[in-house]
């Protein structure tokens, strides 16, 4: 993968993947055994070279067609083949041009249409739709509405939505929407100034993690801003081939933040720390915003890169228990991430890690793929925890909330009762476990009365 400041300002824009690009593979083959649906299906086709294949054709003429829709739609963009290419073929960028290039050239059914605005134009970019939705979701599952319907299997009776129902998150009371806007002061020593990217779903989904990320950053000397005018990253919309509105969300983010004022722009989410790391590609075309692109991304540090890189605070008490970590695709193949989060969870007193098989093929999350081609999802995720029963741990962690409710999903269906968690989620518990130790060895006091 390119550094973020090689990347060009492109002046003519290219319908599809770029030809340099696809030049680049020499067709080895190296990437198959790297690819979940290539090792699931056996099928060239449904591999990085045959997909590569397939792109070369239609930058030929060749038309596109139901086949390589098909085809194009069942790759994770996990970039696991990145890993294992000797070319340097930048596939993640290869699969996500040709799919903005599908976009541009059907025409969606009306019900496609529908969805596609509902979800990306009216509620990941909205603040206030994303709480209704959040409250909604917190009503079904409090009143124990969810409970009763998987129980009664019925929908069982409408395809694959139990499949989507068992990837629903939890809403969790109260929203991190009420901390956006703050500034949170370093616990100690003030070391860092850093802007956080608190996401989109995950202000509602996963506030807890937001809020532990927020903690862990003050524990190391931290002054922890939360701009106000963030939104999405547009990771979502550019693995589904809506470039131009992920563009928009890029310059708004790009706005929030002045990239100057930080000493680091910090994300909890891989899958958002790989778009947002590569917004000067994504915005290369545009003139006025490709040098604030590169400044922005320059800033840019998942929070394990981050933390790993610094002195960590070391008052920490014991966490007692077996780790294992999956690798989040996104964060060891498109950031190229791997020692920094197993760097953390080792400096965790009392915490057994142990590597699962295959660590860094991907769980079958990606995006909104286990919603979209829940089947293939399912398949790769029950061989995920089949590695991750094989280690006997109870703490399965991660590095990106995506791919924690996959696996979330995973053990209520084929696990051993572990709980997944996040690894700032593993360092917030061994700060307070510490804390709660000093409250324990302190001295009561007697009252005078």
């Amino acid at each position: 993968m390119s550094a973020v400041g090689e990347f060009p300002i492109v002046t003519e824009r290219k319908d599809g993947p770029a030809q340099a690009d696809l030049d680049k593979c020499v067709h080895c083959g190296l990437c198959l055994n790297a690819c979940p649906t290539y090792r699931e299906l056996g099928i060239e086709m449904d591999s990085p070279r045959g997909r590569i294949y397939q792109m070369n054709q239609v930058a030929s003429g060749a038309p596109i067609t139901e086949s390589y829709i098909r085809h194009m739609d069942l790759c994770l963009a996990c970039r696991g083949c990145e890993t294992a290419c000797p070319s340097g073929v930048p596939y993640g960028r290869m699969i996500e041009d040709a799919r903005a290039q599908i976009q541009a050239h059907i025409t969606p059914t009306r019900w496609e249409r529908l969805v596609r605005k509902l979800i990306f134009e009216k509620l990941l970019p909205s603040r206030t739709a994303l709480q209704v939705a959040g409250a909604g979701l917190y009503l079904y599952q409090a009143s124990g509405l969810q409970k009763l319907v998987r129980l009664s299997a019925v929908l069982k009776l409408f395809g694959n939505l139990a499949n989507v129902e068992a990837l629903s998150p939890n809403a969790e009371i109260p929203f991190f929407y009420s901390k956006i806007g703050k500034t949170f002061s370093p616990l100690g020593p003030p070391r860092y100034r850093v802007a956080f990217l608190a996401g989109c779903v995950a202000n509602v989904a996963f506030a807890r993690l937001n809020e532990a990320t927020v903690r862990v950053l003050q524990r190391n000397g931290c002054e922890v801003v939360i701009p106000a005018a963030q939104n999405c990253c547009g990771a979502l919309h550019l693995h589904s081939g809506l470039k131009e509105q992920a563009q928009a969300l890029a310059r708004n983010n790009i706005n929030a933040i002045d990239a100057q004022e930080f000493d680091a722009i910090i994300t909890n989410a891989a899958g958002c720390g790989s778009t947002l790391k590569e917004y000067g590609h994504l915005l290369g075309e545009d003139a006025e915003y490709h040098e604030k692109a590169l400044q922005f991304s320059g800033k840019l540090k998942d929070i394990t890169e981050f933390l790993a890189s610094i002195d960590l605070a070391p008052e920490m008490g014991s966490v007692e228990e077996v780790a294992t970590y999956q690798d989040s695709c996104h964060l060891a193949h498109g950031q190229q991430i791997r020692e920094a989060p197993r760097k953390l969870l080792k400096a965790v007193p009392g915490l057994q890690f142990r590597e699962m098989a295959q660590p860094d093929l991907c769980c079958g999350s990606a995006g909104i793929y286990n919603i979209v081609q829940d089947e293939m999802a399912a398949q790769i995720l029950e061989h995920k925890m089949e590695s991750v029963a094989a280690t006997k741990a109870s703490l399965l962690v991660t590095a990106n909330p995506g791919c924690m409710l996959q696996l979330a999903a995973g053990v209520r269906k084929h696990g051993k009762r572990q709980r997944v968690l996040h690894v700032v989620e593993v360092l917030d518990q061994a700060y307070r476990n510490y804390s709660l130790g000093l409250a324990k060895r302190a001295p009561k006091r007697r009252l005078p009365f």
